[in-house]
């Protein structure tokens, strides 16, 4: 092959490998925008999700640290009820997802593609969350105020009182079966004795 003949075919590569790095930029960058698109459609929705609960928002107690109620960015935008709990969207950008991570793996508690459900599902789980919550709370008062109604020297006087009839108890048992022990060896061996018999007699 010629010098002209390679250096033709040097140029047709460089312009070949230059168009198809272009058009991988390009596609890249459609990508992109799909993603960033599909992005800000689920956002919007989830927006949507959180004007509808607007209301239930604004009843939670401010100083209640269970809750989150905000709309996290990135490539897939939730929107958090609380530490364990948030909606979603679908891979169709349509269906609105709420879910609860437990121990046993993540939980579904609602799926639609209409606002209203999931939002009903919501309000409810909120509900509930704030009802163990103040029972919770109750318990630990309970628990609290109970030590509080005990006497404590009536305590310690009555646990001392304890660990003397134990031990009284457990002398007993011991007498007691020392002497039976020595009754039962004396009916045992009677007639080896026979002193100790006419001795008995004489009484």
């Amino acid at each position: 092959m010629s010098e002209a003949g390679q250096s033709a075919a040097s140029v047709t590569n460089v312009r070949n490998l230059s168009e198809a790095m272009r058009e991988m930029k390009n596609a890249a960058a459609d990508r992109a925008d799909v993603v960033v698109e599909m992005r800000e459609a689920s956002r919007t929705r989830l927006e949507l999700l959180a004007q509808e609960l607007q209301p239930v928002f604004a009843d939670v107690p401010a100083d209640d640290p269970s809750f989150d109620f905000v709309i996290s960015s990135g490539e897939q935008p939730r929107l958090w009820i609380d530490a364990v709990a948030h909606v979603v969207m679908g891979r169709d950008r349509r269906t609105y997802r709420f879910l609860r991570d437990t121990r046993l793996g993540r939980v579904v508690l609602a799926e639609s593609t209409e606002i209203a459900p999931v939002a009903d599902q919501v309000t409810r789980y909120i509900a509930e969350r704030m009802v163990e919550r103040q029972r919770a709370v109750e318990g630990d008062v309970e628990v609290f105020r109970r030590p509080e109604a005990i006497d404590e020297p009536m305590a310690a006087a009555t646990s001392e009182g304890s660990a003397w009839r134990s031990f009284l108890s457990g002398l007993g048992l011991v007498v007691l079966g020392g002497i039976v022990g020595v009754v039962g060896v004396a009916i045992a061996m009677w007639d080896r004795f026979p002193e100790l018999e006419t001795l008995l007699s004489r009484f």
